[in-house]
């Protein structure tokens, strides 16, 4: 919260109307716009500046900001020219009360205060539930936000007692906190007041705790004596007394109930067992084994032979692939008669390269080397398209095994989200970490290759943080043989995130961070919010985010701001990087968890789609998927196709029904079958990942929540050392920028500077202002800079195969509020030549799309700089020739997830099978986009250049992709005419829009 001289008003407690908390700039600017008269104005929180304020002020239908910075003495000041001297304020209001007046060095006298809005949404402080919060666990981490911020309208608009808060807490929250609050400006450190209240509400639960723990400690003095007095001590030492030590006392009682509780029945089985036994106990197995070998895997295919080739041999041929992984060998066995066969062997080293085809999904094409300099490419058809996945993961494991690099180029991440719904893990949890079940799920033959790093969230988890990772990392040697060690773990109240990497791993892992973020009953509670977790892997970042959202089919918008509160809190990664949210500081971003989102649809209608297993119906109306369309969440992430049905709300014990009625203290609410638990991830362009599963388990039944799984394979980097050593002055690679062009959404007209952040560089540079902007609706800003505007970066080491893995990151800033209007990342891999690369992409800010921005660099790299190696995840392609395209054609694709195809917008006439998300790489837009021309079109903004309607484009011709584009400068004002037309596969017909700036 911003601080200062405060915003408190003379009279009383409660911040001014005008003054906006936690608004963002872009949410600022649109009050304005809506009030439409000048001299509107409010304050908000500073983007840039903790402590600080932001004055906006509409003129002229633009909006200026003025920064209000604390000085030493905690004084407000507006920020003014250098050399004059600025005026000194005690509080914001009285600052405010100053500029009222005409003539006070503002564009215009503040006329008209824009009051806070508050919806009947944003004003329910509740996170969903018709039941009270479960308490926190006592390991739960205390990390996150410090700051308890009480309503301002609370004691006007109480959330009623149903939510779990007590009429004697409400009585607190009206009235002693604020005795509580006097005393801790005093220099408290208790609060007796809360105290008291907390005392008065548990009367009742202390009476209760005890005549359990009387029961409980009659069964530990049967099943554990060895214990049993320490139990009773610990009891007897636990007696109710006064004041404030009776909070602690329950709180006492409550953790020695959950300890007993939850080990009472192993303690009873064990006893039970060794009563029972008739011989000896047999000592427990010891648990130092070997790491388990992968078993030799044969696959039956057909040799793939054109029709030509048909008449020569007569008929296609099967052979039989067999992968030895310890050996390092692949054998080719064909079957020449019944009791003959011809075989050839090839080492890891003679494969040269797997091509597989795009067209044929169960086709793949090998790369033998057979002599020096010469290869032989055979086609191969498996059974299916999940067998031929096997068979490549087994080669690639056998590649990094054998290979001879000290660091790997590749790893593969195991993702588990699960709702434990309050209750233990069932004992086995094999099918969860094997990723086993429905859905995407991974082949028999590579479902016991062992993951490089596995990452759990789970939500209502009860269990205790070292209880938990025990169980996990038993369940992993169980079915790996595989001691795993844990890197972290993060706990808000039962939200947990924990993540476990291979031992030869330990000590390429880095930089490991935790953070969580509340955003349960009125943002203080943490039933509800997200604990993250980021680490660096060699030179790879990677983050985690594990969340639970607010539950209910009709809270859509609390979810998504639920979202962008977490996107705007976590603290995680590079502090550098304060600039950007998450979503932009890592290499590789995954986002998981129970996020609650529901399906729009009559219960009726979904269970019978879903007893027919058809599931593209019900996507079509996950209110996930309709937000993510609409840009208001999840902005560029990933999600693999969904193909299990919906894992909640199931009958505990069973997976065969569905129970979506629950009686509440509000009456019966209704739960329909939802895609609850979902796994999205984010990742910078030109970087390699691929998703091999996405699924849910179908046997673990102990919750009304089924475990959800994802596998990846995602391509790292080493942390490089040159073997050339340093540069010299003559071998410097430069980054050089010819000019960039820059949309923002935004009714500011000040000036604009870009900074540019990067681990290839030694500290952020920043450009010089902007020379150019125009701009033909009120609404946008055209920002343009030249060469001499821009700066030549140097990176500190000057080899490609280390500049094509780093990656640079923009943010455009206000001279005037230091504030950030939008951000973006570069690869470096496709700008490296020596002529300069167009790019083109999206900018976004607090998980918001605020335009776009396209330039000319180039990467320059000195001659003796240019060695490179091929990495393994670049041993596999994709067949080009199969990819739909008829040969000859010339295709123009998207370069490496820069390119945007801003000039065009594709309006679907026919509904078709298209995914649903979008990735980087993907040239569409959605309609609602700013790099969408017709945006302004369909959303009604005003425009003087306004988008004319196309002609209809004719059908698209199947399996045709291609990408025209003219691009020219109009003689007045320097505006640009853009056009272009995109045929995509398939048979749907579309419709083309062009608009000229």
């Amino acid at each position: 919260m911003a601080g200062g001289g405060g915003v408190s008003s003379p009279a009383g407690s409660a911040p001014p109307l005008w003054y906006h908390r936690d608004l963002s700039r872009a949410a600022a600017e649109e009050l304005l716009a809506r009030a439409a008269r000048d001299g509107s104005f409010l304050v908000r929180d500073s983007e840039s500046v903790s402590g600080a304020y932001a004055l906006c002020v509409l003129y002229q239908k633009h909006v200026h900001t003025y920064r209000i910075l604390p000085d030493e003495e905690s004084f407000l000041a507006v920020q003014t020219s250098q050399g004059v001297q600025p005026k000194r304020f005690k509080t914001l209001p009285d600052l405010i009360q100053l500029y009222l007046q005409p003539g006070q060095g503002l564009v215009t006298t503040l006329l008209f205060p824009i009051e806070r809005e508050e919806s009947t949404e944003e004003r329910d402080y509740s996170d969903g539930e018709d039941e009270k919060p479960p308490l926190p666990p006592r390991t739960a981490s205390t990390s996150g936000p410090n700051c308890f911020t009480v309503p301002q309208d609370l004691s006007s608009d109480c959330v009623v007692a149903a939510n779990g808060l007590t009429t004697i807490s409400h009585e607190y929250l009206k009235g002693s906190y604020a005795l509580d609050l006097e005393a801790v400006k005093q220099g408290s450190s208790s609060l007796p007041h809360l105290n008291k209240t907390l005392v008065s509400s548990c009367k009742r639960l202390h009476g209760e705790v005890d005549k359990v723990l009387a029961g409980l400690e009659i069964l530990s003095k049967v099943f554990d004596q060895q214990s049993a007095s320490m139990v009773s001590r610990m009891i007897q030492q636990s007696v109710v007394q006064g004041g404030d030590e009776e909070l602690e006392n329950l709180v006492t009682k409550l953790a020695i109930l959950k300890d007993l509780l939850s080990s009472i029945e192993m303690k009873a089985l064990k006893a039970l067992q060794e009563m029972s036994a008739t011989s000896p106990s047999i000592s427990p197995q010891i648990s130092t084994r070997h790491t388990k070998t992968i078993p030799v895997q044969a696959f039956e295919v057909k040799l793939d032979v054109y029709l030509a080739d048909l008449t020569k041999i007569g008929k296609s041929q099967k052979y039989t692939l067999s992968v030895d992984v310890e050996a390092g060998k692949l054998v080719v066995m064909r079957k020449i008669r019944d009791s003959q066969e011809d075989w050839n062997t090839f080492t890891h080293d003679k494969i040269r390269q797997l091509i597989k085809s795009q067209r044929v999904p169960n086709k793949l094409g090998i790369m033998f080397e057979k002599e020096k300099d010469k290869s032989q490419r055979k086609d191969f058809i498996f059974t299916s398209a999940k067998k031929r996945e096997a068979f490549c993961q087994l080669l690639q494991l056998m590649k990094n095994k054998h290979s001879k690099q000290d660091e790997p180029d590749m790893i593969s991440v195991f993702i588990g989200t699960w709702n434990m719904g309050s209750v233990p893990s069932p004992k086995s949890m094999g099918s969860w970490v094997l990723s086993r079940g429905l859905g995407k799920t991974l082949d028999e033959m590579a479902v016991n290759i062992p993951h490089d790093i596995y990452v759990f969230g789970t939500q209502e988890n009860s269990v205790c943080d070292k209880e938990w990772v025990e169980t996990l990392r038993s369940a992993l040697r169980e079915n790996t043989e595989i001691d795993f060690k844990p890197v972290a773990v993060q706990t808000l109240w039962n939200i947990k995130i924990v993540v476990l990497v291979k031992p030869e791993h330990e000590n390429r892992i880095s930089h490991v961070g935790v953070s969580s973020v509340k955003t349960g009953i009125a943002n203080t509670l943490g039933n509800k919010g997200a604990v993250g977790l980021s680490f660096m892997f060699n030179g790879t970042s990677f983050g985690f985010v594990n969340c639970h959202l607010t539950s209910g089919n009709e809270k859509i918008h609390r979810r998504n701001q639920n979202y962008l509160d977490i996107l705007r809190l976590l603290s995680l990664g590079d502090k550098q990087l304060g600039s950007f949210d998450i979503s932009l500081r890592f290499t590789h971003l995954f986002w998981f968890g129970d996020l609650n989102y529901r399906l729009d649809m009559d219960i009726q209608e979904i269970l019978n789609y879903i007893n027919r297993k058809e599931f593209d119906p019900l996507l079509k109306v996950d209110q996930l998927n309709l937000e993510r369309e609409k840009n208001k969440i999840f902005l560029r992430f990933s999600e693999e196709e969904i193909s299990y049905p919906p894992t909640y709300r199931y009958e505990r014990g069973s997976r065969d029904t569905y129970v979506w009625q629950k009686q509440k203290a509000t009456g019966m609410r209704t739960n329909v079958p939802s895609w609850c638990d979902r796994i999205l991830w984010k990742s910078y362009p030109e970087t390699h990942i691929v998703c091999n599963s996405y699924g849910c388990t179908d046997d673990i039944v102990t919750s009304d929540h089924s475990p959800v799984f994802a596998t990846f394979e995602v391509g790292v980097t080493s942390q490089f050392v040159s073997k050339k050593g340093l540069p010299k002055s003559t071998e410097q690679a430069y980054i050089e920028f010819e000019s960039i062009e820059a949309i923002v959404k935004t009714a500011s007209r000040t000036k604009f500077f870009i900074e540019f952040y990067s681990t290839c560089l030694e500290e952020f540079k920043k450009c010089y202002e902007n020379d150019s902007q125009n701009s033909d609706n009120v609404n946008f800003l055209r920002l343009g800079w030249s060469s001499k505007q821009l700066t030549t970066l140097k990176p500190i080491l000057s080899d490609i195969e280390y500049l094509q893995d780093q990656h640079l990151l923009l943010t455009i800033k206000s001279v005037d509020g230091y504030e950030s209007y939008g951000e973006c990342v570069l690869a470096l891999k496709s700008m490296i030549g020596s002529t300069a690369q167009q790019f083109h992409t999206y900018l976004s800010h607090r998980g918001e799309e605020t335009g776009n921005i396209r330039g000319s660099m180039r990467v320059r790299v000195p001659s003796e700089r240019m060695g490179t190696r091929e990495r393994l995840y670049e041993w596999i392609s994709v067949d080009k020739d199969e990819s739909g395209v008829p040969k000859g054609r010339a295709t123009i694709p998207p370069r490496g997830g820069h390119d945007y195809s801003e000039h065009t917008f594709i309006l679907k006439l026919k509904s078709c099978n298209t995914p649903t998300n979008l990735t980087e790489s993907d040239p569409t837009t959605c309609k609602n986009s700013y790099n969408n021309p017709a945006y302004y079109i369909l959303e009604g903004v005003p425009n003087q250049s306004a988008a004319l309607l196309g002609t209809p484009a004719r059908p698209l011709p199947a399996e045709t992709l291609h990408i025209s584009e003219q691009i020219r400068r109009q003689e007045e004002g320097g505006s640009y005419s853009h056009s272009s037309a995109l045929f995509r596969q398939g048979t749907d017909c579309y419709t083309a829009l062009v608009y000229c700036h």
